[in-house]
Parts: structure tokens; C-alpha cells; sequence
């Protein structure tokens, strides 16, 4: 072996090409650890299951909450890749309310011929609806405060990609009938062609899961037979995934090896992008399987769908401000409503009009609506507030 070549062995390869991607090496990546999970509830097909009702006190103590996200970080990073979390809404009435509004959606959006065609599944028996984030806020800003103001949502979007992140959602409605999706991975690297894929660094491969998670919240129960997320645990942890997960071999493993877990109304899953996975088919005769899919991004990466957060934020002030004032709802639920609709990262800003002053960068504009609402500034000043904070920010000269 040529020096040059050594040298390439040790450090790993930089460029990784579908052609080059092991099955067996895939299958080596699948084994389970047995790791010893200290608050899941129990261990269902491979994947770990958490009651979040005995978890309650846990997410509302700093030093415990840490505690749980770390193991749900390993689980996500090392372990089965996935995680169901029973009861994420004990009370299930934000789910019912929401899911009115969404699918008073769907009926206008048919009524206006709009097709929400899937990424990875016919269209037809689905419903889908992009934006779902910014819809349900602008629509029911009530409703979103209610459904977001969730302590054991935001803990797990925490765990994977600390403070700042944004929040998108896509509902989707399988109805009887509805066919299942293709094994895949998810965004970034998911939604690259194989050419595009194959110019990225092999580190950049490795990176990419760490930007998203992926979750989905269940709006009616579902059985297996309605098709809940196919899902292959331990998947995430093959370096070549995004490359490999078109190919009919990869493809052919999955569906023999994948496993489904039933969800009640209100419990969620979430899951590391680069997990293996799919939609399954809904075999029922009157279920429709309606899941409001959350992909969270990164502060540090770039969310998918592009959302008028102003415009919500001045939606939910006025909500969140009475709701303050008459004790309907506390800090922690504030915060968790927030970090589901304003943006909490400061930049990209522009510098020369909304320079760092008293500190390393300019105030978010979760920071600006947090101040307000300590402050109980009217809506009409908060709305200033919030286009002057938008005007700083213009990159236009």
C-alpha cells in the first residue's frame, strides 16, 4: 500500500459513495447495547417507552430534567434512535381543538384544489398540510398557545438540539386506504438527490442528523393496522445511510425488519433523521390516522419551511399576556409556547443597525416578546416593537 493510501485508511474515508454502502455493515450497526435506561417505562420492539405523567415533576426541576434529556440524547445519538413518550398530553383536549382547526384546513384547501402531495408516498388518500406551524397560529392562536405550552415537547427538542431551535409542522392525515411510504431518511441530507449527497464530506454526513429531529404528535389513536411510522431501530448510527437508504437491497432489509409500536391519542415519538423509516399503510376500514409531524431544526441549521414568525408572534402576544394576567399560565408553559412560535436565535442580523450593545449579540425576538410580557406592554407597543426589531434586522441598505 502507497503511502498516500495509508494515510487515507487511517483517517477514513472523506467521500462516501452509494455504490460503496455494506448491508452487512448496515446489519452490524443494528445490534441493541441492552444500555440500562433509568426513567423509561418500559422497552417496546427495541424502542423505549416513557410515561410522561410520572415524569411531570422531573420536567419542571432544572437539575432531574437534565437528567432525563441526557438519556433521551443517548438514545437518540447511541441507542435505538427513537423514543415514544405515553402521554406527552395527559389532557388531550389541545389535541382535539387542534385537530379541528386542521381539518377545517384541509376542507378550504381541497375546496381551493391545493394538493399537499407527500415526499415519499403517492398523494391521493393523504391529506397533508405544509405549514401546519404557522396555519394553526395565525388561524387559532389560542388553540397553538394551549398545544405548545407543553413541558415534555420542549424537553425533547431541547435534548437534541439545545436551547434556540425552530419549530415547523406538516399534518398528516392517512384516511383508509392510504398507501405507505418508502423507506427513507429525513432532512438534510435525506432530501438531497444521490449526486448531491455524494458531494458532501463524510463529516458533513455524520453532522447532518444532529441539525433536525424529528417528531410526530398522535391526534386519535392508532392502531398498527392504521399504519403508524415504520421505524428500524438502531438504524441511525450507519455513517452511510443517507446514500444508502435507495437502494432496493437496503430497501428490502427494511421492510423485513422494521417494527411498528400502537399510539394512543396524545402520545408522542420522536426520532433522529437519520433513522430508517416510513409511514405505514392504513389497513383499516375507518381510521384516519391524523399525526401532526414536527421537524425541528437547529438554531444553527436552516428549517425547512420558511415561516412569518412576526406575524405569529403578534398573533399569541395578546393570548399569552392575558393569560399571564389572570394566572391561567405559568413561566415554563410561556417559555415552551414561545420557543414553538419566535425566533430565538440573534443572528443572521444586520450588525451596522442592530449592533450587539452590552453584550456578544443583539436581543432574539423571543427575547423581545419574553420582555414584553414581563413588562404587560400593550399589544398595539408590542407590534412597534416587534417591526422596529424586524427593521434592525433588514439586510437592506
Amino acid at each position: 500500500m502507497e503511502q498516500s493510501e495509508a494515510r487515507t485508511t487511517q483517517m477514513g474515508r472523506q467521500w462516501y459513495r452509494e455504490r460503496d454502502g455494506s448491508l452487512e455493515a448496515f446489519k452490524d450497526c443494528l445490534r441493541d447495547d441492552g444500555d440500562a435506561l433509568r426513567y423509561a417505562t418500559d422497552v417496546r420492539r427495541r424502542i423505549p417507552v416513557y410515561d410522561c405523567v410520572p415524569l411531570e415533576g422531573m420536567l419542571h426541576d432544572g437539575a432531574r430534567r437534565a437528567q432525563l434529556q441526557a438519556e433521551w440524547a443517548h438514545v437518540l445519538r447511541d441507542g435505538a434512535g427513537v423514543l415514544v413518550l405515553e402521554r406527552a398530553y395527559a389532557d388531550t383536549r389541545p389535541i382535539d381543538a387542534a385537530t379541528a382547526v386542521f381539518e377545517a384546513i384541509i376542507r378550504a384547501e381541497r375546496e381551493e384544489g391545493v394538493s399537499g402531495a407527500d415526499h415519499f408516498a403517492k398523494a391521493g388518500a393523504n391529506d397533508r398540510i405544509w405549514n401546519a406551524q404557522q396555519k394553526l397560529c395565525l388561524k387559532a392562536p389560542d388553540v397553538f398557545v394551549d398545544y405548545f405550552s407543553n413541558a415534555a415537547l420542549m424537553a425533547a427538542c431541547e435534548a437534541w438540539l439545545g436551547p434556540c431551535y425552530q419549530m415547523t409542522a406538516q399534518v398528516n392525515v392517512v384516511r383508509p386506504g392510504g398507501e405507505a411510504q418508502q423507506a427513507h431518511r429525513d432532512y438534510h441530507l435525506g432530501f438531497q438527490t444521490i449526486e448531491a449527497a455524494e458531494r458532501y464530506p463524510a463529516h458533513v454526513h455524520r453532522l447532518s442528523a444532529f441539525l433536525t429531529l424529528q417528531g410526530a404528535v398522535a391526534h386519535g389513536d392508532m392502531p398498527v393496522e392504521s399504519g403508524p411510522t415504520k421505524l428500524l431501530p438502531y438504524s441511525q448510527r450507519y455513517a452511510e445511510g443517507y446514500l444508502a437508504w435507495r437502494r432496493a437491497d437496503f430497501r428490502e432489509y427494511f421492510e423485513a425488519h422494521c417494527v411498528q409500536l400502537p399510539l394512543a391519542k396524545g402520545d408522542a415519538v420522536f426520532f433522529s433523521p437519520a433513522l430508517f423509516h416510513a409511514a405505514g399503510a392504513n389497513r383499516t376500514a375507518g381510521v384516519q390516522r391524523m399525526a401532526n409531524l414536527l421537524q425541528v431544526s437547529s438554531a444553527m441549521g436552516r428549517a425547512m419551511e420558511a415561516l412569518d414568525r412576526t406575524s405569529m408572534c403578534e398573533a399569541i402576544y395578546p393570548v399569552l399576556r392575558e393569560r399571564r394576567a389572570s394566572g391561567r399560565i405559568d413561566r415554563a408553559a410561556t417559555l415552551a409556547a414561545l420557543a414553538a412560535c419566535a425566533e430565538g436565535y440573534p443572528f443572521p442580523t444586520n450588525l451596522d443597525r442592530d449592533p450587539p450593545v452590552g453584550g456578544l449579540a443583539p436581543p432574539s425576538q423571543q427575547a423581545l416578546m419574553l420582555r414584553a410580557l414581563d413588562e404587560n406592554l400593550e399589544p398595539a407597543a408590542f407590534a412597534l416593537a416587534l417591526r422596529d426589531h424586524d427593521a434592525r434586522r433588514d439586510p437592506r441598505p
